[in-house]
């Protein structure tokens, strides 16, 4: 097996035959033991028994390098969670006084604390520059309407749409590429292990906000030419700084940053460059009307601002801080990346608790109570900064936002008893949610795919797709009110003037409809989609909006929902699935109206809760997070028993969205439990030769010939003659351990152990700290002589002496479930019988991924 590359167990050329590790070979369990499937339990319902051996084919491992980040294809690599016990590991340790450990330990908590007061102000913000750019959009397309001009305002309108998407869609592509989509795939995958560059790049962190918020408002039909030009030019802008300066910033970022907690890196992931354009172009693609919100982005904002800190700034940009030295690890860093994530979800949806939970249930794959104290102080943090400023701009100090204080959608419910018919009707309207969640994560699916054929064609195909998706938002927003029939105002409501709304907001858009009438489609279109959800979940008003309309609605952005996620802008997906939720419950309960006495607004709330869980599968911190922006709990066992249906009929037909979006991007993603059929093999089944391995001591030259003709991360030391009577295994070393120690030239002229004072007098411990998001040291960036090539370095100070070991008889199924638990890059397989090489082989990430074990095991994983 070629040793410890994240991309998987490929054979490679044997080491030059400089040493006795050149020439060792392991021999296939396989070939040694043949195993009858007629001899195995059937792994699939219904499934004879096989006749057929299990043969292998062997090969290169090659599953899973590449992956889709944001809306580029990039490289990918595992992350180093395990801690490396080596000598220099030690000699730190050892030399660290009990005020240095001390500053470590407050370090976390003054980062978790910093993390939580940054991410709360980016979402406000976020909710400023959204309110206030759609607010002024809108409020011009409503003089223009009053003034009869409605080509002018439709123009104005769909224009401006239009730049605001185009920018959000630009800086994704060409800035930050990573923060593309909803980002949670992404941090959940990074929490299990899985690393991209710029997953959560500052440069990410910047592109998700900013394109986020301009893609929230849409507009006024009568105003249609203002409208649709509006609109426009706020696509182009957003899109244009995706497409030429983040990429990795395109998208909500959720899949990106849940394949980074697994474990999953990736280039720009996590990149400056990222952070900036995530912030614009999600500002810029929320304002240009687009069905998508800033909540994902917000997810993914939070895990690029604790990477860009816990990195200890960026060497490229200037910014380091030598204090943060500490936390040049995957392990801490990962840990803050969880709080960044969890803070995103407080400041965009104000719920800190279900910030936490969110963490918790979707984001991470590792989690420990000691994680979520530190986790919780970061949510609360950030939830007192919204609040501080949102009650500083009551006062009119913001614009046109704070009006709505920290509960964004309150709804008082007064509903304290159910009857049977009415938990009948929750549980049909649980049912039918689930299943119209399930086919919108099935339709999502296709037309990602097609997206992303666009997308591999350059930066001006994503402008441009995204141009066009914003006119089609543009026509649907202007279009549908201008063919809706005009609805008498409520006498009282018109009796004192709250009936027609004049302003961007309201129940009771005028839109060209004549005194004391409203239109009630425009209530819902030409509104920011924070303000459309408020109209749908406020009660009493059964009567506001008819069944035809609601329908309408329902289909309209059901289908731009499916159509708008996946261009290349900072998107999430909460926002069109609450809106589609909403106004779908509220479709039923008209239609339920005379078997049930809840009230509409309910039916919509518990249509979103329906959607929410047939759509991303979530359900406990779903349920906090609706509680927390209803402020009503009384409708906890409503909201329980809609997300447990919901949650239970979708998932007889496909995984969530996040989950399906982390598959199909190719992040090597590993689940909590092991495919039922890795049971039928062993570890050594999946272990490829030959192996490469390094002495103890070992030639300068062969290292550096290793290191030029693979890209493997890890390998392992032999213990052998002179230094051991037997070969035995000695350790594991890690590639950027390998070239730091050669960079520093602490050889020798004859092969012999130097020990590790050689090492700790020309390095220091944190010369070994892993880098930020730049570029690490590389094989080219070496400068050694032919004399120095002819002479050994001594790998014991750097090798990793406690490496985890598993023989290879080891069930696969239990390997791969202690490979996620512990976090690892890299297992040693060992072998079960004495007298032969230490080190039969070495498990990664992608040996466990189903699509290789399928091409060597064709007859025992199938589709």
């Amino acid at each position: 097996m070629a040793v410890g590359t994240e991309s998987g167990s490929g054979g490679v050329a044997e080491s030059a035959p400089s040493t006795p590790m050149s020439a060792m070979t392991t021999t296939p369990i396989s070939a040694r033991s043949v195993r009858w499937e007629s001899d195995m339990p059937d792994i699939e319902e219904g499934g004879g028994g096989l006749e057929r051996p299990l043969l292998r084919r062997r090969g290169t491992n090659t599953t899973s390098q590449m992956a889709i980040v944001g809306a580029n294809v990039c490289p990918i690599e595992s992350l180093d969670y395990e801690l490396v016990e080596n000598e220099v590991y030690k000699q730190d340790w050892r030399s660290r006084g009990k005020l240095q450990i001390f500053h470590y330990q407050i370090l976390k908590w003054v980062l978790a604390l910093l993390v939580g007061l940054i991410v709360g102000l980016i979402g406000f913000f976020n909710n400023i520059a959204v309110e206030n750019i759609a607010g002024f959009k809108l409020l011009l397309t409503t003089n223009l309407m009053l003034q009869n001009r409605y080509k002018a305002a439709f123009l104005w309108f769909i224009s401006c749409n239009a730049m605001l998407a185009a920018a959000a869609a630009a800086l994704c592509a060409y800035f930050g590429p990573a923060a593309a989509g909803s980002g949670i795939p992404e941090v959940k995958a990074y929490l299990n292990g899985v690393d991209a560059p710029s997953i959560l790049a500052p440069s990410t962190l910047f592109v998700k906000i900013v394109g986020s918020i301009f893609g929230v408002s849409a507009g006024y039909k009568a105003a249609f030419l203002w409208f649709i030009s509006c609109n426009a030019m706020l696509a182009a802008a957003a899109a244009a700084l995706c497409a030429y300066f983040g990429p990795a910033a395109a998208g909500s970022g959720i899949p990106e940053v849940k394949a980074y907690l697994n474990g999953v890196d990736a280039p720009s992931i996590l990149a400056p460059s990222t952070l900036f354009v995530k912030i614009v172009g999600s500002i810029f693609g929320v304002s240009a009307g687009f069905v998508l919100g800033k909540e994902g982005p917000m997810v993914h904002t939070g895990a690029c601002v604790a990477s860009f800190l816990g990195q200890g700034g960026s060497r490229k940009y200037g910014f380091t801080w030598n204090w943060l030295r500490y936390f040049k690890n995957d392990l801490d860093r990962r840990d803050l990346i969880t709080c960044g994530a969890a803070a995103g979800v407080t400041a965009a949806f104000r719920a800190p608790v279900g910030g936490v939970l969110f963490a918790l249930e979707e984001a991470t794959s590792w989690w420990r109570s000691a994680l979520l104290w530190r986790t919780f102080s970061t949510t609360a943090v950030a939830a007192m900064v919204l609040r501080s400023l949102i009650e500083y701009c009551r006062s009119g100090n913001c614009g046109l936002f704070g009006k709505g204080g920290l509960i964004m959608f309150d709804v008082s419910s007064q509903v304290t008893s159910y009857t049977t018919m009415d938990l009948a009707a929750v549980v049909l309207l649980a049912i039918v949610g689930g299943l119209l969640g399930a086919l919108f994560n099935f339709l999502l699916n296709r037309i990602l795919r097609v997206y992303s054929y666009i997308n591999e064609k350059g930066a001006p195909y994503k402008i441009i797709l995204t141009v066009v998706i914003s006119l089609v938002t543009s026509c649907c927003s202007f279009g549908l009110p201008w063919l809706t029939a005009c609805t008498p105002c409520p006498p009282e409501l018109a009796a004192s003037g709250h009936c027609p709304t004049i302003g961007r907001s309201g129940n009771f858009k005028n839109f060209r409809c004549p005194p004391g009438q409203y239109n009630a489609m425009a209530s819902l279109f030409l509104n920011t989609n924070d303000d459309a959800i408020r109209n749908l979940f406020s009660g009493g008003t059964e009567s506001e909006f008819g069944v035809p309309m609601l329908l309408a609605f329902f289909t309209a952005v059901y289908s731009l929902g499916l159509v708008t996620y996946g261009v290349a802008v900072p998107s999430g997906l909460f926002i069109p699935v609450i809106l589609s939720g909403a106004s779908f419950g509220r479709l039923l309960g008209k239609l339920l109206g005379v078997l049930t006495g809840l009230d509409t607004g309910l039916f919509a709330l518990l249509g979103a809760a329906s959607f929410l869980g047939g759509t991303m599968r979530m359900t406990v911190s779903v349920c906090v997070i609706l509680l927390e922006l209803t402020n009503d709990l009384l409708l906890l066992p409503l909201i329980m028993l809609v997300l447990l249906v919901s949650k239970t009929v979708a998932d007889c037909f496909n995984k969530g969205v996040y989950e399906q979006m982390v598959r199909m991007k190719g992040l090597p993603y590993l689940e909590a439990h092991a495919e039922p059929c890795m049971r039928s093999l062993v570890a050594g089944d999946v272990v490829s030769a030959p192996l490469i391995a390094f002495s103890s001591v070992e030639s300068v030259g062969t290292v550096v010939d290793t290191l030029r003709r693979t890209g493997h991360n890890g390998f392992p030391v032999i213990e052998d003659a002179p230094f051991a009577p037997e070969p035995e295994l000695c350790g594991l070393v890690l590639r950027s351990h390998l070239l730091v120690l050669l960079r520093a030239k602490t050889f020798t002229a004859d092969r012999v152990k130097t020990g590790a004072a050689e090492v700790f007098r020309k390095l220091a411990p944190f010369d070994f700290a892993k880098p930020g998001s730049g570029k690490g040291l590389t094989v080219d960036d070496l400068d050694l002589t032919e004399e120095e090539m002819a002479m050994y370095v001594d790998l014991h100070p750097i090798a990793n002496r406690s490496p985890y070991t598993v023989v290879e008889n080891m069930s696969l199924a239990k390997a791969a479930v202690l490979f996620r638990q512990l976090g690892l890059r890299h297992m040693c397989v060992v072998p079960r019988t004495p007298g032969r090489p230490p080190v039969v082989g070495i498990l990664t990430r992608h040996d466990f991924m189903p699509g290789y074990i399928r091409g060597l095991f064709p007859n025992v994983l199938r589709e």
